[in-house]
Parts: structure tokens; C-alpha cells; sequence
């Protein structure tokens, strides 16, 4: 593993980062991002560094250095010689709760995980579970659009589609629309038209899904965001999960349905994937 710490500078991996009273660590009061670095190059850093400003300023966090923390990126991905993918995180917290103001933040990158390469090569199954949350009506303290630290309740829906012989998951809204995975944002491809959940419906804003939708829009392949159901999913020509370090995996079962694949389109969106990481 490759550390740089909050001046810039590499850290032994086994020197302790976060003090007992870190906020991150006891409220998970904090933002993190986590990007592809492929052939020695993170990619999409303007589009994490962005999102990561906009996280902090949802949580009422000190406002990044998004300058020394690009230069932080840099060297840990400078220093990253791993074989393959490496997965590099940004960790950006309060800070300790005896010396408020003062955030803490640190850069690490480490092997992708194998399942991501396999859910890319084999696809995915995933398990419908609802969410009690009204697209509607989103409340600012549900922190929708943030990519926070205090992820146990995504961590535990994994845990239970897994106990239940499946993949992945797919949220349901307490209407019955769909919303995101526990760590992925839902794409579908209606007739040629590339649909995602809108992010007005409490969802996090994807890094990946911003680039395909750039990519796509290059290529002219119409694209819109629109509410869906499962019963649309069952009828579409393609579903995917789209994140940083998977990029697009092709949903194959969806609790007991086995999905179509439409063969002259199942390549679109690895694709179009593929071609929007190679840009900054």
C-alpha cells in the first residue's frame, strides 16, 4: 500500500494516521473518494476532486485544499508499482474533536479487488431492497449527494445480499423507484436512449456516470436521467452498475429475473466507459 499523509509527503504504511479522538473515526463524520489508477494515472481526478468540495461543503466540513490534495494524488500515484488497477482514496474527515477546525486528510492506493474485474468480465446479480426514502421529498440531514465516511448501512446491505446468495443490490425508494447500488449508480438503455436515476432523488452523483453521459454525448448517444421501476429494468436492453473502480458491470440477474441481453448492444456502456477514463 502507498500512503501520503496531510502534508504531501509518503508515510510508512504501518505509522499510525488518526488520533483516538478523530471525528471520522468516531462519528464517521467525514467525505472520501476513491478513483481508478490505470497504467500509472489516476483517472477522473477533476470530477472526484469536485465532488469531494461539494461533500465537504454538504457536512459543513473546512473546505478542502483541492491544490495540495491534487499534489498528494500525484505522488501517490507517482509511487504506486502495482501490477494492475490500483485503487487510490482520499480520506478527508473533521478532524480530532479536541482541536476543532483542523481536518484531517490522508491519500492511500492499493490493489483494486479482484471482484471488481470479475464483476466486469462475468456481470452481476443483485438483490432488490427498499429504502425508506421519498424521492420527493429528500431531507438535507440524510446527507443525499455525499459520499460519507459513515458507511455501515451500505456495508450491511452488501452483507445481506451476499448472505442471500446474490452480488450486489439495488435500492428501491419507499415508492418503488429505483435509486442506486450500496456503491454504484444504476444506468439502463431503453431503445438506444441511456437512462440513469435523477440525482434530485437522493442518490450520490457518480463520477463514472458523469463520463459515460460525456462520452456518450460525443459519440451521439442520447442520454437523460428518469425515474425507473424494476418492471422497466426487466424490459430494458441492458442494465448496469457503474463505479470508480468496476467501471460498468452488466446486471444478469435481478433477484429471481434473469435479464435479456440484447447482443449488438451489450458493449455500449464498457465502451463508452473504457474511452471516458482515458480523458482527464
Amino acid at each position: 500500500m502507498i500512503v501520503v499523509d496531510g502534508d504531501g509527503l509518503r508515510s510508512d504504511p504501518g505509522r499510525p494516521l488518526l488520533h483516538a479522538d478523530d471525528l471520522g473515526v468516531l462519528h464517521g463524520d467525514g467525505v472520501f473518494e476513491t478513483m481508478l489508477v490505470r497504467d500509472g494515472r489516476a483517472r477522473l481526478v477533476r470530477r472526484h476532486l469536485a465532488r469531494l468540495v461539494d461533500g465537504a461543503a454538504r457536512l459543513d466540513l473546512p473546505e478542502p485544499d483541492v491544490e495540495r490534495i491534487a499534489r498528494a494524488v500525484e505522488t501517490a500515484q507517482d509511487a504506486w508499482s502495482g501490477t494492475g488497477d490500483g485503487a487510490l482514496r482520499i480520506v478527508y474527515t473533521r478532524g480530532r474533536e479536541s482541536d476543532p477546525g483542523s481536518p484531517t486528510w490522508f491519500v492511500t492506493v492499493s490493489p483494486v479487488p479482484e471482484r471488481a474485474a470479475i464483476a466486469r468480465r462475468d456481470g452481476v446479480t443483485v438483490l432488490l431492497l427498499t429504502r425508506a426514502q421519498d424521492p420527493d421529498a429528500v431531507a438535507p440531514w440524510e446527507l443525499a449527494g455525499a459520499k460519507a465516511l459513515s458507511y455501515a448501512r451500505n456495508t450491511a446491505a452488501l452483507r445481506h445480499a451476499r448472505a442471500q446468495g446474490f452480488d450486489d443490490a439495488i435500492y428501491l425508494s419507499s415508492t418503488g423507484t429505483v435509486l442506486e447500488s450500496p456503491r454504484a449508480n444504476v444506468v439502463a438503455l431503453f431503445d438506444g436512449v441511456l437512462t440513469a436515476t435523477p440525482a434530485a432523488d437522493g442518490i450520490l452523483a457518480g463520477t463514472t456516470q458523469e463520463a459515460l453521459y460525456a462520452a456518450a454525448d460525443r459519440a451521439g448517444v442520447p442520454t437523460r436521467e428518469a425515474r425507473m421501476t424494476p418492471e422497466d429494468l426487466r424490459g430494458a436492453d441492458g442494465v448496469w452498475l457503474l463505479s470508480s473502480l468496476t467501471l460498468a458491470a452488466r446486471v444478469r440477474r435481478m433477484g429471481d429475473f434473469v435479464l435479456a441481453e440484447t447482443p449488438n448492444r451489450a458493449g455500449l456502456v464498457p465502451k463508452l466507459v473504457t474511452e471516458a477514463i482515458t480523458r482527464p
